[in-house]
C-alpha cells in the first residue's frame, strides 16, 4: 500500500469578497455595504482579492476599547 501523503495548508494571504466577508463574521450584503469601501483590494485579472492585513486592519480599527454606551 503506498504511503498516503500529508498535504501542507498554505496560509491564505488573500480572500474573494464572499471568503473576506466569513473570515470577517459577515454577510456578503453587509460587506458590501459596509466594509468593502475601506479595504485595500487586489485585482487579478477579473478578480478582486482582499489582502488579510487589510481585513486586520480594519477589525483593529473598528475595535471599540473600553466600554461603549447603548443608544
Amino acid at each position: 500500500m503506498p504511503a498516503r501523503r500529508h498535504r501542507r495548508e498554505v496560509p491564505r494571504l488573500a480572500f474573494n469578497q464572499q471568503e473576506a466577508a466569513a473570515a470577517l463574521g459577515v454577510s456578503v450584503d453587509h460587506f458590501e455595504r459596509h466594509v468593502k469601501a475601506e479595504l485595500a483590494v487586489v485585482y487579478s485579472g477579473s478578480r478582486r482579492l482582499y489582502p488579510r492585513s487589510a481585513l486586520e486592519r480594519w477589525l483593529d480599527e473598528h475595535t471599540v476599547r473600553g466600554r461603549r454606551v447603548a443608544s
